[in-house]
């Protein structure tokens, strides 16, 4: 076989190995302004009522940015933080009905004599003093270990007020098939903390009643289709299989028994292939390549009007936004936006002024307001 025709042959099996086709070109020419920097490690962005952001630090700092861009200093009375590896200050959301109950929400691991792992407390901002009050820790995820990597920690509230958080397996793939342990799963609960007796597990003999659904390595993306209400949830694979999944209550999304990735070292086989007739099969996945993807939002707004409805997923690797057309919840046109332009991307937020607002994971990161360019 002559060289050109071998390097032909290599770039239709790359083309055709992957479920994710050739990136079209796109509908908008886009334009990124930095509306704040100098940020460690930004990892999750909400947007409060009055055009100010809270944005969480990995490394245990929560901030607040004003309608300005100007970055707050430190706001202070934070439950306890370990930042070690993957972990530190995680996600932060606000309560469905912030405007009334005035919470918010934070994910973040902290340590105990066995190690550390997920947390989740709520509290209020005292805008004037930049502190939280009223804090109190609504969930502990045990069991906590020292690895220092898979937290997961994506959290989000449905229409009927349960709130939803993403754990990851901690580097121990066969705790997320075991139903007496939080790793590998996502959770399901009250506002406060309590569990809701209509839980799919709820009484399971010897299981956790907070579990919602399980076998998942590390889920770092989690948001509501605006029509169906389903419950996205993208994850990542080891090496290749990153995978986005429509979440359904008491399901088993199948790592490490099913995966479409290899392990990182001679890209041996991980369980017993990519399906199994009791587990659920991704929805949507990338191989040979992971992309990393980590945070995730359903569009809507009217500055994309031709984007209403598509999902978009920050990535790490090769530092892009990827867009995804859905019909009948399947994808029907993946795009690569932004390739290597701004950095990594942590967190995907669709903004109440219509712009896409992204997280630059970096020593110092920045808040990216994405628009049309004019």
């Amino acid at each position: 076989m002559t060289k050109p025709i071998l390097l032909l042959a290599i770039v239709t099996l790359l083309i055709y190995s992957t479920s994710s086709q050739a990136t079209p070109p796109s509908a908008y020419k886009l334009q990124a302004i930095t509306v704040s920097e100098n940020l460690a490690h930004p990892w999750s962005l909400s947007f409060l009522p009055n055009n100010e952001m809270l944005v969480t630090e990995r490394p245990g700092r929560l901030r607040l940015i004003d309608s300005a861009g100007k970055l707050s200093p430190a706001i202070t009375n934070l439950p306890p933080i370990k930042a070690d590896g993957q972990g530190g200050l995680l996600d932060v959301i606000l309560h469905p009905n912030y405007e009334k109950t005035g919470w918010l929400y934070l994910s973040y691991a902290s340590a105990n004599k066995q190690g550390n792992g997920t947390e989740v407390a709520r509290a209020k901002l005292d805008r004037k003093r930049l502190r939280l009050t009223e804090l109190e820790v609504i969930f502990r995820m045990q069991p906590k270990t020292s690895s220092g990597h898979h937290f997961g920690s994506r959290m989000r509230f449905d229409d009927k007020g349960y709130l939803y958080i993403t754990l990851g397996d901690r580097g121990e793939k066969d705790a997320a098939q075991q139903l007496n342990d939080h790793r590998g799963k996502i959770i399901r609960l009250h506002e406060d903390g309590t569990i809701p007796s209509d839980n799919p597990f709820y009484k399971t003999e010897g299981a956790l009643a907070e579990i919602y659904s399980y076998g998942h390595r590390n889920p770092q993306g989690l948001s509501f289709h605006p029509t169906s209400n389903q419950l996205w949830e993208h994850e990542h694979g080891p090496q290749g299989g990153d995978e986005v999944n429509i979440i359904l209550g008491g399901k088993n999304y199948g790592w490490p028994t099913i995966t479409y990735g290899v392990n990182y070292f001679f890209g041996t086989k991980i369980g017993q292939g990519t399906h199994a007739p009791t587990m659920q099969h991704p929805i949507h996945y990338w191989i040979p390549k992971s992309i990393a993807p980590s945070g995730m939002s359903f569009y809507q707004g009217n500055k994309f009007p031709l984007w209403n409805g598509h999902l978009f997923i920050g990535a790490l690797r090769d530092e892009m936004l990827v867009r995804l057309e859905i019909q009948d919840n399947k994808v029907i046109e993946e795009e690569h936006l932004l390739k290597g332009e701004l950095g990594r991307i942590r967190d995907v937020k669709n903004g109440p002024d219509g712009y896409l607002y992204l997280l630059i994971d970096a020593p110092n990161g920045k808040v990216i307001r994405i628009q049309p360019a004019h």
